[in-house]
């Protein structure tokens, strides 16, 4: 029969009837609009209040024009940096997949012509050809020639599809991926050739449809609820200190009598204690932490991308670190993604799964009853052709380094594979012998043989066949797929005098990574369930294998066990469960919401367009380099290697990330804390400016800035995979940090007002406190006291850095792998050594004798021990 196809006025009219044959895109958000999506972030928000009412207070001249620009600048590099990254990654993305559609291409027939067009131009009723090697463009039927597919985009499987018209004209369900007649966009033809009537197009198309389904909101990433939990605590805490020193302030001038005489003095004395309230809520708010998240995601992206984690969604990586539940796909995750052979065993079951440990006769034979006999073909290291079990036995041989040893050049004849048969064979020509070698199901060849060659080359009778029946049913049992290879003159397989070669054990085989990268990632209290469209029998022998199945509460399930239980049930045995087989992808997506109204952190992985809903669904999305460009869209993070264990390390990274995010807080909590009640109670004990607003401003955006850097360079620690997952709900403040971040700042604060309060100390500063005529401590004694409050209160919270990047009582652990703490630490304590001398009356402050600074430095370093004794009581608690 001969296809005419459409005429050009018909395609126009299937063009405007079904639509063209293009996917549905929401563009990515804009630069400009992602920053002002940052603005929504709890502490960028915070910040936006302390810069309106700097703003105001420097319209009144009450403030210095920097002050509110330096709150400014601190918001737009933290909102910044985040918002550039990421539109950069989705740019880079952007542009692989306008490069990769460009080129793809579609044969049809119109006009009963053969013409090649571009895959967005073909229409509902087109007649496309199709060949090894082409991707389906659309959804169709096939109605002429045999087609074998590879369908694992759509269902994440290996094993091949056979489709064929429909000549019966049954009706079948299209719905169902194993029917024989009906194909599906981004499919690849991997055999046969035929035509495929196209019955829709674009979003119509399963791909389409699993394509949008991943287009749409997702909930808050566990990083970002507990910050604004954190946000609203700071909040609270700066604006209950704001009221409580205007009320003290107030409080003080009335005790003391000082009372205003004019309403312009009670205006004055109402402006300054909004000024120094003001500065209690601009100290009580970590500026830096924004910045910190948006410096530590960047930077960590780029170390991320040297382990072949490509990082597209920046919230992603930090959403990775507090992952209690992984969904993992099978193929080409856990396993390798292609069939490979395993090993070989011959007839008195000697194991082999190297050639090079083989006779040379025995190698000899097997060379070439797998790789003379077979259809795919080796050329520079690449598979040509064949089907996925010769592809695999070829590829055995490559990597053996002897498929240059496969020579076709003495082939007779040769007989492909036949379905009735159950065998392929070859003659080839030997020694001027005509011999035969067979390769095809055991239970067809091994009643053939009445030999076989042993592990010498040497022939032996078969006179015990139990042992390798035994083996044979072992090897079933671990769900590889077995072939016999035997080898016999011209008439010896009709007479049953065949001699038996090998049997050889052939699955898609788990990766040997893989096995210790999950056992990792289930120390660190992950629990991971694989979810694969593959039967339960495959799938149990290879969870198994990996590791997943090892009690027997451990739960697997198939599709339609999983559909008959209720919600309620599933959330039940959800802690047990480890394998779903014949996995819809409606069953990943129930699965991650079920596990997410449990309040877990879930991750999936995928790289079909099956996956792609889930993906998105999740709270992190891992996407395989290999997978559709849909599944990596969907994703927040792309393997690039598609290994499991790339998937730990970006755990890790997340987890670096949350610890550095951790110890960023005791320091600059600490900061916050000491700064606050420094300048809370100096005014209510006589000095109302023990710090002043440039001071202030130095330690809230020089620290801030600085201790970004220095905390977000922390090196990933293995020891953080022992940990266990944060829950979702839980503060990112721990009751052990507070206390931390109290004893800390208690002490600093005494530090300080010691320094400036207590007349014995400023004797041994070598300013003993005296007099003016109004009874007032002179204002050269006052300045030099402040100054040395600000050096101790500078080299106290830089000493208790080392105290806040560790839990251990060696403060100096792994430091050597963060060269950009000293660094920053060092900088830290030259630039307040700077600003004290040389910045003079436009500082306020004035040069400190060398004795001053010792001393300053010595009470500034008594915050270590004192934190050592806080972890050493810590450890006894814990039983450590």
């Amino acid at each position: 029969m001969k296809l005419m196809g459409l005429n050009a006025s018909q395609v126009e009219e299937s063009r405007a009837k079904y639509g063209a044959n293009t996917l549905t895109q929401i563009p990515p958000d804009p630069l400009w609009k992602k920053v002002l999506e940052g603005f929504k972030d709890p502490m960028i928000m915070i910040l936006l209040v302390a810069l309106v009412i700097q703003f105001v207070l420097f319209l009144f001249g009450q403030a210095e024009w920097y002050e509110p620009v330096g709150i400014l600048i601190a918001i737009m590099i933290a909102n910044g940096v985040a918002s550039v990254s990421e539109s950069r990654q989705e740019g880079k993305a952007s542009a692989l997949k306008a490069e990769e559609e460009s080129k793809e291409m579609a044969k049809v027939i119109r006009d009963g012509a053969l013409h090649e067009i571009h895959v967005s131009e073909v229409v509902v009723g087109d007649i496309v050809y199709l060949q090894a090697g082409d991707k389906l463009p659309a959804d169709g039927e096939v109605v002429e020639g045999e087609l074998k597919l590879d369908q694992a985009a759509l269902n994440g499987e290996t094993e091949e599809a056979k489709k064929t018209p429909n000549d019966s004209g049954e009706e079948y369900n299209i719905k169902d991926l194993l029917n024989t007649c009906y194909c599906y966009r981004g499919t690849v033809v991997v055999g046969g050739e035929g035509y495929v009537e196209i019955k829709v197009v674009g979003d119509k198309t399963l791909f389409g449809q699993l394509a949008l389904e991943v287009q749409e909101d997702t909930r808050q990433t566990p990083l970002q609820v507990k910050l604004a939990k954190l946000a609203k605590q700071i909040s609270t805490f700066g604006y209950i200190g704001a009221i409580a020193i205007i009320v003290g302030i107030f409080a003080k001038t009335l005790i003391s009598g000082n009372l205003p005489a004019t309403f312009v003095d009670w205006l004055k004395l109402t402006i300054e204690a909004v000024t120094v309230a003001v500065t209690i809520i601009v100290c009580a708010v970590p500026e830096g932490l924004p910045m910190l998240t948006s410096i530590l995601l960047s930077y960590q992206s780029l170390r991320m991308a040297k382990d072949n984690v490509l990082v597209r969604k920046i919230n992603g990586l930090e959403t990775a670190g507090s992952l209690s539940l992984l969904f993992s796909d099978k193929t080409g995750t856990i396993t390798e993604g292609r069939l490979s052979v395993v090993e070989l065993a011959t007839g008195n079951v000697m194991k082999f799964d190297k050639l090079a440990d083989m006779n040379d006769a025995l190698k000899m034979d097997v060379v070439t009853g797998i790789g003379v006999n077979n259809s795919a073909s080796a050329s520079d290291g690449q598979i040509i052709g064949g089907n996925s079990t010769d592809r695999a036995l070829m590829g055995f041989l490559v990597d053996s380094k002897v498929s240059e040893e496969v020579g076709k050049a003495d082939v007779k004849s040769f007989d492909a594979f036949n379905s009735t048969k159950k065998m392929s064979s070859v003659t080839i020509s030997r020694n001027g012998r005509a011999i035969t070698y067979f390769k095809g199901a055991p239970e067809r060849l091994l009643e053939k043989c009445a030999t076989f060659e042993d592990e010498k080359g040497e022939i032996r009778h078969f006179t015990e066949r139990n042992y390798l029946n035994q083996y044979i049913d072992t090897q079933a049992g671990r769900c590889m797929r077995l072939l016999a290879v035997a080898k016999g003159e011209e008439g010896a397989f009709d007479e049953g005098k065949l001699t038996l070669v090998c049997v050889l054990s052939i699955r898609d085989n788990v990766r040997a990574e893989a096995r210790d990268a999950i056992a990792e990632v289930q120390a660190a209290g992950i629990q991971v369930v694989m979810v694969t469209g593959d039967r339960k029998e495959t799938a149990v022998a290879i969870a198994k294998e990996a590791g997943l199945l090892k009690d027997i509460s451990d739960v697997a399930l198939t599709s339609q066990e999983l559909a008959e239980k209720s919600d309620e049930e599933v959330k039940e045995l959800m802690p047990r469960l480890r394998v779903v087989a014949r996995a819809l992808p409606t069953d990943k997506s129930r699965l991650v919401r079920l596990a997410q109204e449990l309040d877990m952190v879930v991750g999936m992985t995928g790289d079909g367009v099956n996956d792609s809903p889930a993906l998105k669904k999740a709270d992190v999305g891992f996407a395989m380099g290999s997978g559709t460009e849909v599944a990596k869209e969907a994703g927040d993070i792309t393997i690039l290697d598609d290994n499991f264990s790339s998937i730990e390390k970006a755990i890790l990274y997340g987890r670096t990330m949350f610890k550095s995010i951790r110890k960023f807080l005791i320091f600059q909590l600490t900061v916050n804390v000491a700064a606050v009640l420094t300048c809370f109670i100096a005014p209510l004990i006589g000095e109302n400016e023990i710090m002043t607003v440039i001071q202030l401003l130095l330690v809230n955006l020089a620290m801030d800035t600085l201790a970004a850097i220095a905390f977000g360079s922390e090196p990933a620690l293995k020891e953080y995979m022992r940990d266990k997952p944060v829950p979702r709900q839980e503060s990112i403040v721990t009751r052990h940090m507070l206390i931390e971040v109290i004893i800390a700042g208690l002490f600093i604060t005494c530090a300080c007002l010691l320094v400036r309060f207590v007349p014995e100390i400023g004797s041994w500063l070598g300013q003993t406190p005296r007099l003016g005529a109004e009874g007032k401590i002179l204002d050269s004694v006052r300045t030099y006291l402040n100054s040395a409050v600000f050096a101790t209160f500078m080299l106290a919270i830089t000493f208790n850095g080392f105290n806040a990047r560790t839990n251990k009582l060696n403060v100096f652990e792994h430091l050597g792998r963060n060269k950009n703490f000293l660094l920053v630490m060092g900088v830290i304590i030259l630039a307040t050594f700077v600003f004290i001398e040389i910045g003079g009356e436009v500082l306020s402050v004035t040069p400190l004798s060398w004795t001053t600074w010792l001393i300053c430095a010595i009470l500034a370093f008594l915050i270590i021990p004192i934190d050592l004794i806080r972890k050493s009581v810590l450890k006894k608690e814990k039983g450590e």
